[in-house]
């Protein structure tokens, strides 16, 4: 048992005596059904705090020689298979975190000369009488130590991708690292399985990966794992019910990822919220906010356009397949959108391939990053009033409401876009950001006899009588009469029959005889028993 080689199993231990450990043992059935085959490379990319660590903590205590796991795993969900003591203590390992080399070294060659070094010590601990000399490829050690034991490796990179992101510059470094790591890897028969984790899935150099033996698992698709990097929605409303905390609210603040139809939570946030019993921003504190400003800063195509779209809740379209998966080379709009997806900032729906802003947590960052540029000062003030307007909504005061959005039309839309329904659509769902704190906002939503712009549809368990339902009509050259008028004649509000009360909200505008844009709002409250 070494550091490196076939380590024990404390990193696993400490995540079973947690407070919070939910079983991703599933895991390692996949893992298992990939043993000494061809397709024994996996690599695994993961926003930040998404569970990554903690499972190859996990694989190295079930595959490693170096401890005796079983009583650690014989109550998870990977004791049921049928394989389970078949694959259990019965590798060697190399379990290695690319952070920790790259950290102690001052550029690349230093690094991957100490990942030999620390290795050979490990082997040399082993079998002391064998050569190994530092100046051999570590691949012809693998197979030594390999032909010596007759037991396959299984390889554990946490962090695979820290070049990448740290010497996102130097692509010679970055090529120099992955070309040791494919001759190190690649077609290997002393490697039984090799599993990576990052945040970025692997580089690639124009249309082909250096890596491409790997099979890639990342925020845009993961073909069966998606249950095991990340709390699933079955997962939290558990924990929701256990520790006694809403699960309402942890949805609107960390749900929104989406693979393969698996609703999945950054896990950190979920575990700080239930600890503090309270929701705040716990994931993106682990970061500053320069880390999402410095890309949406970037006017790609009209990003900015998008960003303050995605802010208003409108999914944007989004091509992937021209990302290199590095840090620095962008062709466009799509290469931006497409990183923050793996950072963590963005969703991507599969479906129809758009992106969008996942959860209030990452909202709120946008919010904060946006303000730090400086360039969005008239949507970030839009943002700010959004309060305002609710409350004034709310009590019915149609004049501030007509007033407040006029203002927010005038600064957030140009002239080319303003004068249409979709623009003023736009408007209404940034000048209501506040009101996500309390409603789902639904765009075009069918009901009655055709399809409401916007319905405001209070969160479960709102307080409906303080934040009753809302139905919000838009008209451009037609009068709010006509919007409210429209409301009532096509019975909107018959989907809302489950409420007391609903707010019918009529909001207009059209030039007059003198070009100026004028708005105008008609807000009525609505007994649905009448």
């Amino acid at each position: 048992m070494g550091i490196y080689l076939n380590p024990n199993n404390k990193n696993f231990q400490k995540a079973l005596n947690s407070k919070i450990y939910v079983d991703k043992s599933g895991l390692i059935e996949v893992t298992n059904k990939r043993l000494n085959t061809e397709n024994y490379s996996m690599c695994v990319s993961r926003p930040r705090r998404f569970g990554k660590s903690v499972n190859l903590a996990m694989l190295s205590a079930y595959y490693s020689k170096g401890c005796d796991s079983k009583e650690l795993f014989d109550s998870l969900f990977i004791a049921k298979n049928e394989d389970y003591l078949k694959h259990l203590n019965k590798y060697n390992v190399i379990y290695i975190n690319m952070q920790d080399f790259l950290s102690n070294s001052e550029n690349i060659k230093e690094m991957l000369l100490l990942i030999r070094k620390i290795i050979l010590k490990d082997f040399k601990k082993e079998y002391p009488d064998v050569d190994w000399d530092i100046n051999t490829g570590l691949s012809f050690h693998f197979s030594e130590f390999y032909e010596i034991t007759n037991i396959p490796f299984v390889i554990l990179i946490d962090g695979w991708d820290c070049v990448m992101r740290e010497h996102m510059n130097n692509k010679e470094s970055q090529k120099i690292y992955l070309d040791f790591l494919r001759s190190w890897l690649k077609d290997k028969s002393y490697v039984a399985l090799a599993y990576m984790t990052g945040i970025l899935p692997i580089k690639k150099y124009g249309t082909h990966s250096a890596l491409n033996m790997f099979d890639e698992y990342s925020m845009l698709g993961s073909r069966g794992i998606e249950n095991y990097t990340g709390f699933t929605d079955n997962e939290v409303s558990e924990l929701c019910r256990e520790y006694g905390i809403s699960f309402e609210h942890m949805k609107a603040w960390y749900d929104g990822y989406r693979l393969n139809g698996t609703e999945l939570y950054c896990p950190r946030s979920v575990i700080k919220a239930i600890d503090l019993q309270s929701f705040g921003g716990y994931w993106t504190e682990t970061e500053t906010y320069e880390a999402l400003a410095k890309y949406i800063a970037m006017n790609f195509d009209g990003l900015q356009d998008t960003i303050k779209k995605l802010l208003a809740g409108q999914p944007q379209p989004v091509v992937t397949r021209t990302f290199t998966n590095d840090m620095v080379t962008f062709t466009g709009k799509n290469d931006i959108l497409t990183l923050l997806i793996h950072l963590g900032y963005l969703g991507y729906n599969s479906d129809d391939k758009t992106v969008y802003i996942p959860n209030k947590e990452i909202a709120d960052e946008f919010v904060i990053s946006m303000e730090a540029t400086g360039l969005w000062k008239e949507t970030i003030k839009a943002v700010m009033q959004s309060r305002k307007l609710l409350e004034d909504t709310l009590k019915c005061d149609s004049e501030s409401v007509a007033e407040a959005i006029e203002e927010i039309h005038d600064s957030n839309s140009s002239v080319i876009n303003y004068n249409n329904e979709q623009s003023l659509r736009f408007i209404i769902l940034i000048a209501y950001y506040y009101a996500k704190e309390h409603y789902d906002i639904v765009q075009e939503m069918p009901a009655g006899k055709g399809f409401a712009d916007i319905m405001f549809i209070p969160k479960p368990r709102a307080n409906t009588e303080k934040y009753p339902p809302m139905v919000v009509e838009l008209k451009w050259d037609y009068s709010a009469e006509t919007a409210i008028r429209q409301i009532k004649e096509r019975s909107y509000s018959e989907k809302l029959k489950s409420f007391e009360k609903v707010l019918l909200v009529g909001i207009s505008y059209k030039k007059d005889i003198r070009e100026n844009k004028k708005h105008e709002c008609i807000i009525e409250e609505y007994r649905i028993q009448e």
